[in-house]
């Protein structure tokens, strides 16, 4: 007797397909699994044995075979209990036939209950590129993967309800398609609450609107948390496809929920320096993602950036150059999306206080040298905004007039996204920090005026190649803001404003 039943396995983010077959024939009793399963996938013999006693079915005295195809992939995980015993009771004859296109995911619990699992929605996506046209789910992950249309979604509870559906007995129905509703900004922190700071504000709106790195430097006290924690107010509102991504990295860490399976605003993540370097871009013996991919198509928010190590900070040069996390090991290598905007904060010292008129700094020259000396160039270079943030007077902290808002200032951050949208429409370019230097020599036409003078900038702020590109890359969307076909000198004499103080501080 033989069956072979589809399910959907997961490596990091990533699905695979999976062919359950099983052989059962005389001998035995003997049970295997085969197809390089790990410690939980051996396990499930038992809770399979076990979900078949409560439906009051007798398991087989005999050999039973079953491989995981193809068998040279390594298998993880609990996600393949429900095909298996789907594959036992067809290849025993106990249902009617499972049509090809069925594909069942889940594990099994000891009284025959269907467990959520995580990355269940990843699984779905693969499941309707292979022309799958029905998937089985757990319950509770139902929501979750009926987000996606054109595919049959059926929530299951326990086994019972499998075996009825399939002997044509209380069949079960597709799941209604979730469609979510998303984020309004209501409940966000607004930029109308931040008192002054119009020149680090801008900062952040030119960052926004073209994807822009940004640092703010400046004495304790004087907002920088503040207005970084309010940069997701200002940002577009989630697409749908992004909603997708993002969703597919939170599910596999089970940051979703029920209720809210599908990541509707984007994400803020502010780790604490004390967080490992596998906590900030991912690893492990088992690969996960870290903080920089869990802020994907979001803002990274590293407060007290000089507080973390070198190395923890060196490590985030080639995912913020790439917009990718490659781990490999040696059962195989992952890669995590991590396009985010990234934003970091730091006192110009150890204290806080140098160049401030108000305090006194008490730092040493070599304890400030060895407080800077942590943000190396290679770094600084892939951060297109430097920001100085000065210290409010008296009359702008007790002022009673609100500043612009978040919503305000949100309208022009989309009108600029909207005109990259268009200007990159048949490229996989988003915005115009991401854009290459094919792009940048197409998009970013300066005059002979503006050239000259960025040659001045050029060599009197010794910039690298990067770093004149940056320039290029804020000049043009400052320009967007402005909705200026061209770059003009103006916007480049902008971008070079917030492009000093690498050489000024650090």
């Amino acid at each position: 007797m033989f069956a072979k039943i589809s399910s959907i396995g997961l490596i990091g983010i990533n699905a695979f397909h999976v062919e359950v077959e099983v052989h059962i024939r005389r001998g035995g009793p003997y049970f295997d699994i085969g197809g390089l399963p790990d410690t939980a996938i051996k396990e499930s013999r038992e809770r399979i044995r076990s979900s078949l006693y409560v439906c009051g079915i007798k398991f087989p005295v005999a050999i039973v075979s079953v491989n995981l195809a193809p068998a040279n992939t390594k298998k993880s995980g609990s996600v393949y209990d429900v095909a298996i015993f789907m594959a036992i009771v067809s290849a025993t004859d106990l249902v009617n036939p499972v049509p090809p296109d069925c594909a069942f995911i889940g594990e099994l619990s000891l009284n025959g209950d269907i467990r959520s699992l995580n990355g269940v929605l990843s699984m779905v996506m693969l499941a309707k590129e292979k022309n799958i046209k029905s998937v089985f789910v757990p319950y509770e992950n139902a929501r979750e993967a009926s987000v996606i249309s054109g595919i049959d979604v059926y929530a299951v509870k326990n086994v019972n309800e499998l075996i009825e559906h399939f002997r044509g007995q209380n069949m079960l129905k597709p799941c209604r398609n979730y469609i979510p509703s998303f984020e309004v900004y209501g409940e966000q922190a607004d930029f109308s609450e931040v008192m002054g700071q119009q020149s680090a504000k801008k900062a952040l709106e030119i960052s926004a609107a073209g994807g822009h790195n940004a640092l703010l430097i400046g004495n304790p006290g004087c907002g920088k948390s503040m207005l970084a924690k309010r940069m997701p107010s200002i940002l577009p509102p989630l697409e749908f496809e992004e909603a997708l991504e993002t969703t597919k990295i939170h599910s596999i860490l089970e940051l979703v929920t029920p209720e809210t399976p599908i990541i509707t605003k984007r994400p803020f993540r502010s780790p604490h320096h004390t967080i490992s370097a596998v906590g900030i871009v991912g690893g492990g013996k088992v690969p996960r993602p870290g903080e920089i991919s869990i802020a994907h198509n979001g803002v990274l928010f590293f407060d007290e950036m000089a507080e973390f190590s070198r190395h923890k900070l060196e490590m985030l040069r080639q995912p913020l150059e790439d917009g990718v996390v490659n781990i490999s090991r040696v059962n195989g290598s992952y890669s995590y999306p991590c396009d985010v905007i990234f934003i970091g904060a730091m006192n110009p010292c150890p204290c806080g206080y140098y160049g401030s008129n108000r305090n006194r700094c008490r730092c040493t020259p070599k304890q400030i040298k060895a407080y800077r000396a942590k943000i190396s160039g290679p770094l600084i270079d892939r951060i297109d905004l430097h920001v100085e943030v000065a210290p409010l007077e008296f009359s702008e902290i007790t002022s009673t007039s609100k500043g612009e808002s978040s919503a305000d200032i949100r309208k022009r951050v989309i009108v600029a996204r909207q005109i990259q949208q268009e200007r990159f429409k048949d490229t996989s370019v988003k915005c115009n920090a991401l854009m290459s230097k094919r792009e940048i020599n197409e998009y970013c036409i300066i005059d002979n005026d503006s050239r000259n003078y960025l040659e001045k900038i050029f060599d009197i702020m010794g910039l690298s190649a990067r770093g004149y590109d940056s320039i290029l890359k804020v000049s043009r969307t400052i320009a967007d803001l402005d909705e200026s076909k061209n770059i003009q000198k103006k916007h480049i004499a902008t971008a070079v404003r917030y492009r000093g103080l690498d050489r000024k501080l650090l």
